[in-house]
């Protein structure tokens, strides 16, 4: 399967941005090419030293290099070897375009603003249930080149990132699908044009052949799309339009507005490729979600508590508020440049809300007077303070719905680091608090 005519063979190739993609692309292309090896963290150890790591930045310009491969999480503006990488931005490649060199497989690659980690899911079990060899890959699951024994017919779902379509030049993809777009990763990209840029760089590089699903009533999406015409046939999912299989489904996952967003581009792509409606409603009905997405991890007749730590922006929280009363909305973070609570005064009334962390005001601000707001410090203070609070409230279902709105770096190493810690505080609440449940 590997196609031996292409660009990184044989070259001289520095891989800068040492985790999992960069090790992956080392892993890869070490007996490929002559590699060099290069990380900001200049103490980052190994079990055993490779010999082409470089700890000296003088070292770097010395040698002729014919390509760069970045990792996701490099900004070519604002890091150690920013300065050379300006100088040689024709070279900057990414692990994607490294994995389309070699491999020509059919792929459907998933990007937007929310939703992307659960739509390839969905999109993966459905497939593999549909007797496909189907390989999840990307920015959820394993990184694009540690997928070993791929055969012909194997595709690949990928979910990819702004940041890793934003240096990718050679990268493709048969079928593309841009989810939604709202403001995200701005004091990255630096502006919503070059946000918006990156993700359209999916429909830019694809042929006549190629098929793009994008939101039919996004208001971003449309007025790129009307900005130029595009290779591919676009595919508009009109999220209105009731879908006569999401009536056949009892799962309550899909319930939530932004799971039947996930859903309707999901039963549009089976469509196009045709697949078995029988094994479908049978994988979307087993489908339990992922962690700390939406997830429900208590529910009972009075109480329902939900993680959501993978929320990291105000449209992410909204896709579900919108559809919730009587909520305590625990959220808390590092707020998104230019994020805003869009959410109306009035549908607000159904909220009690508690941030957490060191940058309330800078939610207050974003959120603009819609809600009555109380700050702590730590999360178990807010719990402490909800839980009193439900001791009155037996009657009535509540819900404990923690969606931060913001990053986790401020006190966490990721959400998922931030979506355990919280279900250990839950874990301790109930335990200690059963006669509220009872």
């Amino acid at each position: 399967m590997i196609d031996n005519k292409n660009i990184f063979l044989k070259k001289k190739i520095l891989i800068y941005g040492l985790g999992k993609s960069g090790l992956s692309t080392y892993k890869f292309l070490n007996k490929k090419a002559k590699v060099y090896l290069f990380d900001d963290n200049l103490k980052k150890k190994f079990r055993h030293q490779p010999k082409q790591w470089i700890i000296n930045i003088k070292e770097i310009s010395k040698i002729k290099l014919d390509i760069i491969i970045i990792s996701p999480g490099i900004d070519i503006l604002n890091c150690k070897l920013s300065k050379f990488l300006k100088k040689n931005e024709s070279k900057i490649y990414t692990d994607l375009d490294i994995f389309y060199s070699f491999y020509k497989n059919k792929s459907i690659t998933i990007t937007g603003t929310n939703g992307k980690s659960t739509t390839a899911k969905i999109l993966h079990d459905i497939l593999s249930d549909q007797n496909y060899d189907c390989r999840l890959i990307g920015n959820i699951g394993n990184p694009v080149l540690s997928e070993k024994k791929i055969i012909k017919k194997t595709v690949f779902v990928i979910e990819a990132s702004s940041y890793q379509l934003d240096y990718s030049q050679l990268f493709t993809s048969k079928y593309s699908v841009i989810l939604n777009i709202s403001p995200d990763h701005i004091e990255r990209h630096r502006n919503l044009k070059n946000y918006i840029n990156a993700k359209f760089k999916l429909l830019n590089s694809q042929s006549r052949e190629s098929i793009a699903f994008v939101k039919k009533n996004d208001l971003l999406i449309n007025k790129k799309l009307n900005s130029k015409k595009y290779n591919p046939k676009i595919i508009r999912v009109d999220l209105k339009k009731t879908n006569k299989k999401i009536k056949q489904l009892k799962n309550k996952y899909f319930l939530s507005a932004g799971n039947q967003e996930n859903l309707s581009f999901v039963l549009k792509i089976s469509e196009t490729l045709n697949l078995n409606s029988k094994k479908l409603i049978k994988t979307l009905n087993r489908f339990k979600g992922l962690k700390y997405r939406q997830q429900i991890i208590y529910e009972n007749k009075n109480l329902i508590i939900i993680n959501d730590s993978k929320s990291t922006s105000f449209a992410s929280s909204e896709n579900l508020l919108k559809n919730l009363k009587n909520v305590y909305w625990i959220l808390g973070g590092i707020p998104k440049k230019g994020d805003q609570l869009n959410l109306s005064k009035k549908h607000c009334k159904n909220f009690k809300t508690f941030i957490f962390g060191n940058n309330h005001k800078e939610f207050k601000k974003n959120i603009k007077n819609k809600l009555t707001i109380k700050h702590f410090k730590y999360l178990k203070e807010i719990l402490n303070e909800i839980f009193f609070d439900l001791k009155d409230k037996k009657l009535k279902k509540n819900i404990i719905f923690f969606s931060p709105a913001g990053a986790s770096f401020d006190s966490f190493k990721n959400f998922e680091d931030r979506g355990k810690y919280f279900n250990q505080l839950i874990k301790k609440f109930i335990n200690a608090k059963q006669q509220l449940f009872i």
